[in-house]
This record gives structure tokens, C-alpha cells and sequence, in this order.
């Protein structure tokens, strides 16, 4: 019996990029297949082409057994495969039921929408598949984990076999992660045949019933979790051995470079984020805040970089008041702020990559003269900062939008890592990226501490809190609940003060007396 789907010799290039090299793949009926890389192996652009939303330059596609074409995604659809993609294709204002139906509205008399039809089948859906969604709220109402289950309810809505999923946790708590695997695992069990693609070790481990691994556009291998290991895994996403152990030596803290009293912060419906949280942050240490995506974290972060007005308390940078500071002043005392959504607040996508490594300090010397730009300073430094950061582009006059989601995130580094700082607040620094970045910039943001910078690092991945922090600092609900050491901790204390339960005493594990730290890093 032919593979559900065969791709064979699928090969698509860019201009100065071959993101596809001649690539064969099998996806078996009730198979959940892992394609496995890194930002830029060319995953994306393979799952493109299988959707129809590019044209591959050679190769065939087969569908049990037979060639198809499929130009565009109308195709894809109408030969039962969908795709949810990395970023939804949601329409925030609209109803679940309005996203699902749209583009095949069905109606009543064959004038009126039938909404009540759609809503019906969502509710079916949702019950079968373990996917639970209200028809009627509205989609900017709803967590990131609720729009994921809404996407898959569009794909199964329009009667598809075969699911894409592309970095389908890039932008979900582990939590929802593991939800999401449950749908996935249900799916599977029901005869649905899955590519799931990701760059995360633990997920293809845990999920995949095979995994294939691309590297530079082309297959290195396929294999099975049973038949290797996330260090085997590893190399062959990277083409070397990656490090899955953070070594660092023990802090040496210093004076107090950031300090918050009673920090309070709305959202932008008006609801208390931050309520009443005080911390310091040292020169030569990394404060880590722990705690589930949604609890503060990011109001926060984003009034602590200017991005949003604070109602209550003080903020102090090396002793200076910064209540009501803007993002720029805030900058020019020496903070560097690696944000959670590089998309939205830390590139200018349209921009080419030159422009972008210099967004920070394009107004001064040697930069600029007056008000003129001193175009050459502008790329000779990026062509610099490209080479020193192994941002892999192929040159640095592209518009940084053509960048994987790894090399725009290594931009974001190497333009706040390249100028003095004194404090860097870095916010899920490594999110959606494949381990070769990861490890790479865990590496810089550890040689940052070591140099006396002060580092605030928020994340909802406990394991890489674990790994990075000096200190871990939990929120729940807009406070902080406690302060621990980070060395030695019980990950089942925080946990449990994740979720918002204090133990009368804490639980905590003395470290060891080291010279170097090692924490296994989780991919």
C-alpha cells in the first residue's frame, strides 16, 4: 500500500538561497512524522510547497499512490490537506464560527449565512477531538492556546486527512503544549495523518512515530525516537555536537543596577497585571521570573522598557528614576531589551537587515552626521555584526522579513548585544528557535553576566529559567510569590508556585560547592 503522501526530489530555490534540495519524504496513514531542523533548513519552505503556497522548481508530489499538483491552497485543501501555520491566519475581531466558515459560508435559502449550521459542526468537532472551543466567543478574547485549537478546527472543518502543523508550540505555555499533543495523539488514533514540524528535541521524542531531519535544505536522515537520542538528534540538525549542559560559573553579584518598589501596571482593557511586585537586580546576576505566560510577566517587561505606563510604585536604573521614562531614554541609560515578540516590537520587518542592526543608535555617530546617514558606517558594522553573530543571511541589503525566525531573533542579539549595556531584559529570548540558536544565545547572555552586566530574564520555559537564573523570582497573578536561589532548586517547588500553591516551607535542595555549574539544557 503506496505512503498516504510522498514527496520526491522537491527542490525550490531563492534568489542566493537553494531552501530545498532535492528532498524525499513519506507520511504513512495515522502517522504523526516529525520534520526536524533548524530555522532555515528549509522546513517551512517544503510545507509551503506541499500547500500550494509556493511552486517547487522540481519534483513530484504524491497523493496514495498518484502525482498531483497543487498551485495553491484551494488545491491542498480540495485534496484533504491542511496546514496550521506558525502564525495564525485568524481575524481577531471576528467569532470562532465567522473564522471557521470563512471562505466557505454556508447558507440557509441560499441567502443567509448559516451560522448555526457551523456552530453546530465546531461543537462536534470539539467533542470528537477533544478541542474545547465556544462557537460564539470572539478570537481576540481567547488565550494563544484557544486560537491554536480554533485552527484546527478550520482544518478538520474543511474534511482534511493529512494535518501541517508548522512550530505549532512555538507560541504555547507547556501546558498548552501538552494539550496540543493530546489532540495530536487523538488524531492519530483516528486514522489522521500528521507532519508536525519543530526544532524542539523533547517534543519529537515524545511525540513522533518518525522523525526526519533536514540541514541546509536538504535530508540527513530519518529515523525513529526508539532508534536515537537528543544528542544524536542534535548533530544532525547542526552538522557538529551541540552542548545540552549550561556551564556557568557562580554569580558575583554587585551593586544594584535595576530596582522596582511596588511596581502596578494596567492592560490595555484596564485590568491590574502588576500588582505591588518589588525585586533588585544586580550587576553580574540573572534574576529569572518563573511563572505560566498570562500572569504579568509581560506588562511587566513592557514597563520596564517604556512600552507601558505604569499607575503605582518606582523603577530606578542605577539609582535614577525611570517612572515615566520613554523607550528611548530608557535606552540611552544603558538597557538592552530582547523582546518577546521579535515581530512587533523588536524589528522592522520591511527594513533591510542594515537598518535593523543599527534601530538602536541609527541617529548617532558614527552612524549618522546631523541628520544625515552615514550609509557606509551603516553596513560595513552590519556586515561586522553579521560575520561576529553567524547570522546566516545572504547578504545584509535583504529586508529582514526573508529571515528565518532563528536569524531575525540573532539580529535582535547582535544589535543590543553590541552596544555598552549596563542592564539587558531579555523576554522569552529564545522562543520558536532550533537548538543550534538556543545554545547560542544561552552562551551570550551567560558571558553578558560574567562581564557585570545585570540581566532580567523572563520565560515560561521552567527549564530554561532553571539553566540560565542566579535567582528565580515566581509569578502568579500579577505578584511574585516568592524568591529562591536558583542553584540546587526543587523544580516541584516551583511548580507548585507556578500554579499558584505556596508550601507552608519551601523545598529547596543546598548546591553543591562548584567552581562551574552545570544545568542539562532542554531543547
Amino acid at each position: 500500500m503506496p505512503p498516504v503522501l510522498e514527496l520526491r526530489g522537491i527542490t525550490k530555490a531563492f534568489p542566493g538561497v537553494l531552501a530545498n534540495d532535492h528532498i524525499d519524504l513519506a507520511l504513512e496513514q495515522g502517522e504523526i512524522h516529525a520534520l526536524l531542523g533548524e530555522n532555515g533548513a528549509g522546513k517551512t519552505t517544503l510545507v509551503n510547497i506541499l500547500y500550494g503556497l509556493y511552486t517547487p522548481d522540481e519534483g513530484q508530489i504524491m497523493l496514495n499512490g498518484r502525482e498531483v499538483q497543487i498551485q495553491d491552497p484551494s488545491d491542498a485543501i480540495d485534496q484533504g490537506i491542511g496546514m496550521v501555520h506558525q502564525h495564525f491566519m485568524l481575524i481577531p475581531v471576528m467569532t470562532v464560527t465567522e473564522n471557521v466558515m470563512l471562505g466557505v459560508e454556508p447558507t440557509r435559502n441560499g441567502i443567509l449565512l448559516d451560522q448555526a449550521q457551523v456552530a453546530q459542526r465546531i461543537r462536534e468537532i470539539s467533542q470528537q477531538h477533544g478541542l474545547e472551543v465556544d462557537p460564539e466567543t470572539y478570537i481576540e478574547d481567547i488565550p494563544v492556546g484557544v486560537q491554536q485549537r480554533v485552527e484546527i478546527i478550520k482544518v478538520l472543518y474543511r474534511q482534511a486527512d493529512t494535518l501541517i502543523l508548522d512550530e505549532p508550540t512555538a507560541v504555547l505555555t507547556p501546558q498548552e503544549a501538552e494539550d496540543l499533543f493530546k489532540v495530536l495523539r487523538s488524531l492519530s488514533s483516528q486514522g489522521k495523518s500528521i507532519i508536525f514540524i519543530t526544532h524542539k528535541l523533547k517534543e519529537v521524542m515524545a511525540l513522533a512515530d518518525r522523525i526526519t531531519v533536514l540541514r541546509d535544505g536538504r535530508v540527513v536522515g530519518t529515523t525513529t525516537p526508539d532508534e536515537t537520542t537528543k544528542v544524536d538528534l542534535a548533530a544532525m540538525m547542526v552538522g557538529r555536537e551541540v552542548d545540552l549542559v549550561v556551564r556557568k560559573k557562580p554569580a558575583s553579584p554587585d551593586g544594584v543596577v535595576l530596582e522596582v518598589k511596588d511596581l502596578q501596571v494596567l492592560d490595555k482593557r484596564q485590568n491590574l497585571m502588576v500588582n505591588g511586585v518589588s525585586f533588585e537586580v544586580r550587576a553580574g546576576e540573572i534574576l529569572g521570573i518563573a511563572g505560566v505566560q498570562g500572569n504579568g510577566q509581560t506588562e511587566l517587561v513592557y514597563a520596564l522598557t517604556g512600552l507601558q505606563p505604569i499607575i503605582g510604585g518606582e523603577m530606578r536604573i542605577l539609582g535614577e528614576r525611570v517612572d515615566h521614562a520613554t523607550p528611548r531614554q530608557i535606552l540611552e541609560k544603558g538597557v538592552a531589551h530582547i523582546p518577546e515578540d521579535r515581530l512587533r516590537h523588536g524589528l522592522v520587518l520591511s527594513f533591510p537587515v542594515h537598518d535593523n542592526l543599527v534601530l538602536c543608535s541609527y541617529y548617532l555617530p558614527p552612524f549618522a552626521r546631523g541628520i544625515v546617514t552615514q550609509e557606509e558606517s551603516v553596513i560595513a558594522t552590519a556586515r561586522n555584526l553579521v560575520e561576529q553573530f553567524d547570522v546566516r543571511t545572504p547578504n545584509v541589503f535583504v529586508p529582514t522579513s526573508t529571515l528565518s525566525g532563528g536569524n531575525q531573533q540573532k539580529v535582535i542579539v547582535a544589535r543590543e548585544f553590541s552596544r555598552p549595556i549596563k542592564l539587558l531584559i531579555a523576554s522569552q529570548p529564545t522562543r520558536g528557535l532550533d537548538v543550534g540558536s538556543i545554545e547560542y544565545i544561552h552562551n551570550r547572555i551567560i558571558e553578558k553576566r560574567d562581564e557585570g552586566t545585570a540581566v532580567l530574564l523572563v520565560s515560561p520555559e521552567l527549564d530554561e529559567i532553571i539553566a540560565l537564573s542566579d535567582r528565580i523570582a515566581v509569578m502568579y497573578k500579577g505578584e511574585i510569590v516568592d524568591t529562591v536561589p536558583a542553584p540546587g532548586v526543587n523544580k516541584e517547588y516551583l511548580g507548585l508556585l507556578m500554579a499558584g500553591v505556596k508550601p507552608a516551607e519551601a523545598i529547596e535542595v543546598a548546591p553543591p560547592l562548584a567552581e562551574e555549574i552545570e544545568v542539562e539544557r532542554v531543547f
